[in-house]
Order: structure tokens, then sequence, then C-alpha cells
């Protein structure tokens, strides 16, 4: 009880934000029990149902939004052409409206097996017609008592005309229906048999619906799963020797159970302890009042998620034989989580930096704590309303696939991993022309996309040989000048870099950089350059970035453009605007963003700890990409206030106390452990980048781990969504993986021995269902199915 209300101060508060409290997905009808129009109509098939303000004060609306499937919008709108009448019932056709008042009798009820449905009267339709919202099974118990709570306030507040804050338990009771029966949306379905037991306040109601919800889960298995045991606990280990205790708070613990899919109670007071074991190690230790529950050591692979909204903190746990668990600490309320926090968090820095947390400024300690938090972006009200898409279409059969390349007619089938000894590992994807390069050892396959977003094999090149003939395999590629040729990077040789005439299929020049400064990674000078005739480009080693022309003789590094550092920077990776502007990483976590060669960086951002793999920046310059090992850092560098109000961080430094927020991407602790339960193998992202296109604007986000596909939606993600990202499952593990280049509907993937193009429609949202399913075979195809091509 002291939690939900709690949970609903905080939500109210935040008057910034229209949208108070949301339920990401579920489905909409219109039941008439009594009526003899028809028993039920499914009015959204998909749709999110949110709590809002109004501009009048005290006035809130439940509104039901119906989400969109990828591209049915816009087939809709051309189905619509320029029919004026369709333009005006768009709002209601999208979308349901309701005044939050007590003569809806807004009511909620769990049901057996699990259901959550909301259920409020038709105020303008036949006697007892009902609009009844049917949630989603991913929605947990916990989301439905908040927003059920959220409900009955803003009621509260609409009849009384005085903040929720004043009201007592008996004001709310008033507003209190469960112990009208919510008939089921189907006919055929078995209805409840009798309603839920009406309590003595409202969140006692809430927390024994919550409560049956999670019983009914565990003791009342459907059918189908007769068989399915709930996880289980591991046996904790034993608890080492503390130096130093960083934290120490009381919360309820919880349990990811893989079959229902849902946290489940396992004990409702825990004390959840962080503690300094020994030098820069630590461990976190969760006690119950008769059992040790779990003890771990605290690094970056806990995944650490906090969500004030919901008062929870959950983490990954995985033991000895590799088994990945996900607990769900929920603390009483936000005072205990931000004291839980600060101590985690300090252990999980100083693991990382190997550095005393309290040697950081205040403002940067901040940095880390924000990324950690499940927060919504400030540009999220703007961005958001351009509206969304769904991408949960299956793939069809004719998915997009390559062909095999082979010209023996002869045979009829084709072994689909061939025994070169090689396997596919990098993707170079053309701008200027339709064209993708894959690397497989020492050759390169090429591939022409089809004006049907197919992938057709174009040619191989099959020796990448240096100018004196030694064979090598290329340890990084890019396409340069208008995509006719190809720089390549040879591991045994740091200091050079070699040419290939991509008409030709050949290494045609050596380019010598410099004698002592090493080629650890190199890049545009500009984010589109490889579309123009631009012969320049940026080079980085561990301490410097520098220019490279190849036009100059001898060395081909620019001196009067290299800007080196005498401290230890471990440098790993950089990208650059369309304007040229220059963001570096490093294997510390910082970022550093410059605006031109050779001077010092304007902004420097922290660094959280994990090394930094790959990088991308949104060609305006808005946004960074980094990429960790478990998580995706978007960072806003488009300054909001103060002085350079209006400035990207390229172009004028962050006031010291106001650097940018950082948005941590990752996939939940629950879908990590169940990533870890099918693949038996760690999270390990592929350097994750946006779609790319000069007049287009950057949508998604896309990257790889192990046998899956990710994609964030950028709207969603700015947005502060519960649901923002969607995968695709192969057999085997991606190797490398981009968008098309000028759109974010079609996907290039390299797996070890195949390459083709995917619709991004065909991604599903991550469920138990979608994490476990086994792609089709792919060891031996028939020819018209071959989606590979050895080189």
């Amino acid at each position: 009880m002291f939690m939900l209300r709690n949970v609903t101060k905080y939500l109210f508060g935040d008057t910034s934000k229209e949208a108070i409290v949301e339920i990401p997905q579920g489905q909409l009808y219109l039941v008439r029990p009594l009526s003899p129009k028809g028993y039920s109509e499914l009015i959204f098939k998909d749709a999110a149902a949110t709590i809002r303000r109004t501009g009048q004060e005290y006035q809130y609306q439940l509104v039901i939004q119906r989400a969109y499937e990828e591209g049915e919008e816009e087939l809709l709108a051309e189905e619509d052409g320029e029919d004026g009448a369709a333009e005006a019932l768009s709002a209601d056709k999208d979308e349901k409206t309701f005044l939050l008042d007590q003569g809806l009798h807004f009511r909620s009820e769990i049901r057996e097996g699990g259901e959550a449905v909301f259920a409020w009267r038709d105020l303008s339709g036949d006697p007892g017609d009902l609009y009844e919202f049917v949630c989603d099974r991913s929605v947990q118990p916990g989301e439905v008592g908040t927003f059920e709570m959220v409900a009955i306030k803003c009621q509260y507040e609409r009849k009384f005309r005085k903040p929720q804050e004043s009201a007592t338990e008996r004001d709310l009771q008033q507003f209190n229906f469960t112990d009208q029966t919510i008939p089921s949306a189907s006919p055929a379905a078995k209805a409840v048999d009798s309603p839920p037991p009406k309590p003595k306040a409202v969140e006692d109601s809430i927390a024994k619906q919550t409560k049956k919800d999670m019983s009914s889960r565990s003791s009342k298995p459907r059918a189908s799963d007769k068989e399915v045991v709930p996880t289980k606990a591991p046996p904790s280990l034993s608890i080492p020797t503390a130096s130093e205790i960083l934290a120490q708070e009381r919360a309820e613990l919880h349990l990811f159970d893989f079959p229902s899919g849902s946290f489940m109670l396992q004990d409702r007071s825990v004390t959840a302890t962080v503690s300094e074991i020994g030098k820069w190690q630590y461990w976190l230790q969760v006690s119950g009042s008769d059992k040790e529950w779990l003890g771990q050591p605290i690094i970056s692979d806990i995944n650490p998620v906090f969500n004030f909204e919901y008062l929870s903190f959950i983490f990954n746990h995985y033991t000895a034989d590799g088994s990945a668990y996900s607990w769900l600490l929920r603390f009483q309320d936000q005072g205990t989580e931000e004291r839980f926090q600060e101590g985690l968090m300090r252990a999980l820095w100083e693991q990382l930096n190997e550095m005393k947390w309290t040697k950081t400024t205040d403002d940067d300690r901040q940095y880390v704590l924000d990324a950690f938090q499940d927060l919504t972006m400030e540009d999220a009200e703007d961005e958001a309303k351009e509206g969304e898409e769904e991408e949960v279409v299956e793939e069809s059969e004719d998915t997009q696939r390559t062909e095999d390349y082979d010209t023996d007619e002869s045979a009829d089938d084709v072994v689909a991993k061939p025994d070169d000894g090689d396997i596919n590992s990098q993707l170079a994807v053309g701008y200027k022309h339709d064209r993708s390069f894959v690397v497989r050892g020492s050759k390169i396959g090429v591939f022409k996309h089809t004006p049907n977003n197919n992938l057709e094999f174009s040619t191989n090149i099959s020796k990448v040989e240096t100018p004196g003939g030694k064979l090598f395999c290329p340890k990084k590629v890019m396409l340069h000048a208008e995509d006719t040729d190809m720089i390549l990077q040879n591991e045994n040789n740091p200091n050079s870099l070699y040419r290939m005439d991509l008409e030709y299929g050949k290494v045609v020049d050596e380019w010598k950089v410099h004698d002592d400064i090493t080629v650890k990674n190199f890049l545009p000078e500009k984010k589109y350059a490889q579309m123009t005739g631009e012969q320049t480009f940026l080079g980085l080693s561990h301490n410097a970035l520098y220019r490279i022309d190849p036009r100059l003789s001898g060395k081909k590094m620019v001196d009067s453009d290299l800007k080196q550092y005498t401290s230890k920077t471990a440098f790993s990776t950089a990208a650059t605007t369309e304007k040229g502007y220059i963001a570096v990483a490093s294997e510390k976590g910082e970022i550093r963003m410059f605006d031109k060669l050779g001077l010092r960086a304007k902004t420097s951002l922290p660094a959280l700890g994990d090394p930094i793999i790959g990088l991308d920046v949104a060609a305006d310059g808005h946004w960074v990409l980094a990429t960790c090992r478990t998580y995706i850092l978007l960072i806003d560098a488009m300054q909001k206030e103060g002085k350079n109000e209006g400035k990207l961080g390229f172009e004028k430094a962050f006031a010291k106390d106001s650097k940018p927020q950082p948005r941590r991407l990752t996939l939940k602790p629950s879908h990590v452990a169940q990533f870890q339960y099918e693949t038996k193998a760690p999270l390990s992202f592929t350097p994750a980048r946006f779609n790319t296109g000069v007049d287009n604007k950057e949508t998604s986000i896309i990257t790889a781990t192990g046998p899956f596909i990710v994609t964030w939606n950028m709207k969603k993600v700015l947005a502060g969504k519960a649901d923002p990202y969607t995968i695709k499952r192969y057999e085997e593990e991606v190797k490398a993986d981009d968008f098309k280049y000028g759109s974010d509907k079609n996907v290039i993937v390299a797996l070890p021995n195949e390459v083709n193009m995917v619709a991004k429609q065909s991604f599903k949202k991550p469920t138990r269902e979608s994490i476990a399913a086994t792609p089709r075979a792919s060891a031996r195809l028939r020819r018209s199915e071959v989606v590979n091509s050895p080189y």
C-alpha cells in the first residue's frame, strides 16, 4: 500500500509530462452483453492505454490509442487519398478518449491464468455496454495496480476539485467498483465465476489481485504447461568477508520465472547489501530472515536497471555453470532506492575504473547515475508525437534472399556451409551504388541490391594481396571515393593501409601513414564523404587523432592536422557528422567531441568504465551512439540551457553542471537471462548504428548479440516506452549487420556462412516465444532457397 501511494505521488508530481501512466500493449473491445447488436466488437487489435492531463485543472483523460503495424498507417493514408471526411474522422479511428469520471465505474480484474482487464461504462451506448481493455500478458501485475490507482485519484480530483495528496483511504473507497463483474470480451471464453472480494481499501484490493495473479500463475498452470516447472532460485554462494559496507537497505525480492514470463515474489522482506571485499572487488548479497537468497560479484554483466517509477532495481545473476537469472528488488520509497543506487553504482564504477568514486566530481557522478536510470529523453514530447510503428509482422516465405553464385547449374542441392575454413567477418554497405561487400578470410564477396530489396550475388574477389603479392585477411575495410575504392587494414602491418580498386578487384596501393604512429582505426572525413570524390580521411591511434592524405608523397599523415595526447587516452573508435565534427571514444569509456581536427576537444564526457567498442553520430550531430559490450549509450549533444543553448557539444563546451543526460539502451534483464538461457553465451553487442541517408532522419538503431539482431525505434526510446526494441533470431551468430543505405526498412545481415537482406517488419517483439524460436535449419538447402554465397 505504502509503495503504491508513493509511486502515484511520484507520477503525479512530474507535471512536465502530459502522460501520467501507460499500459503499452493490449486490445480494446466494446462489449454489449444485453444488446441485440452483437455480443462484442474488437475496436483496436493492438493499442496502448494512457492516462493523461488535459488543459484544465483536476481534469484527466483515459486515452486508448491504436498502434499500427509497419507500413499500415502509410497504406491506409494512401487509400484515403485526399478525402477530407476521412481526415476528419482519423482522430476517432485511431484514438478513443474518455473523461475520467466516477460515472464510468472504472475497475480492473486479474483473471485466472493471469489475464488483466480494465473495464468502464460506455456512457453513450445501451444499458450494460462496456469498454474493455485486455492487457497483453507481458504487462506486470504491478503496472495494472499502479494504473488503476492513478485512475482512482484522477476521479477524486475531478469530483472534489483538490489535489489527490489530500485523499484518505475512505475518500478513495467510493471510486472502487471491483464488486461489479466484468463480462468476458468473448462469449466463448469462460467468465470469472465471482468478482474479487471487496477490500477494506483500494490499495489492499490491488495487492490482493496481484497476489492472486502470482499464485494462479505458479499453482494453476494451463493444461499445455503441466510439465513446466517454475524457475527456482539457485543456491547462494558463501559470503566473503567485507571490509566496508557501501549500502544496506530493506526490499522485496522477486525472481523472473521463465515459463510464465513474469517476476514471482520470493520474499517480502530481504536485506540487500553492497560491500567491498578486496582491492577493486565488490559483492552484492541478498539475505532473508531464514536464508541467503543470492550473492555475486558486482561487475558490468549484472546489467543493472533502476526504475524510480516502480521503485525497482532489476539485475542479472550468473551461477558458476553459466546459467543466468533475473532478479528484482522493490523498495519501499524513492529515498531508499536512491541510497542503494548510490552504493551499487559506486561499487560498479570503482570496479571498472579502479579509482575511488569520491575522487570524481559531483557532476560526473550524477552523469554516471543518470545513465543507469530508466528515464525519458527531453525531446520525447515533440518527436514521439510524429507516430510510431509496430514491427511485428511475420516474415513471409518469399523473404529477401541472396542467390547462390555457383555457376554449376547441374547440382540441384548446394551445401550452404563451405569447408574453406573461413567465415564471414565484416560488412561494408555502399552509399553511392547499391552494393554490399562481405569480407570472408582473404576473400571479399560483392552483392547487388535489387529493386525489390533482395541481395543478388555479383562477383567475388578471390585473393586480397598486398602489391607485393602477400595474401592477407583484412582487419577493417571502408568504402571510399564514391564507392570506387576500398581501404583495407592488414593486422600485421599496423603503420600502413591499402587501397583496393574495386573495378579491377585488386590492391593497387600501399599507404605508409607514419613510422611511429600506428593506425588503430580509420573513418571518413565526413559522415557521407564516401559518396564524393574526397580523398582525405581520418586515422586514430591509441593516443592520437590525425588526417591522412593519400596524395602526399612518402608518409601520408598530415602533420599539421595531428592531435596527440601524452596521457594514456586509449582511444578505440571514432565517428564524424555531415559537417565533419568528430566524436572520439576510448577503452575507458570516455567520449570527446571536436569541431576541428588538431584542436582541443570542445566537450569531454566522463567514463562509465566499460570500453566503448563502436561509435556512430547522427548526421546533424544531435545524437551520439556509443556501444559497450552489454549496453549502448544514446547521448543528446544539443545544449538545452545556458549561454550556449541551441549549440552542439561539438561547437561549444557544455557547462560543468549541465552535461548531457545519457540514455542507456540495453535489453531488459529478463530478456538477457532468456537470451543466455537459450544460447549459453553472454551478451555481446556488435557496434550499433543509426539508419543512414543524406535526406533521411535517424529513426532506428541496429545492433546484434549472438544469434539475435536487435533494432530500437528512436521515437519509442525518446518517449520512454516500455517496448522500444524488436528482435530477429538466426540459427548462427550474427557477424555483422547494417541498414541498407537510405532506408530503415531493410537490414543486411552477415552470418558466418550466409548473407541476406531482411525486411525490418519481420522483427518481433521480444517474448518467450520469439526468443526461444529455433530458426529454420540451413545446413543443406535447395538451390532456390540458398541465402549464402561462399567466395
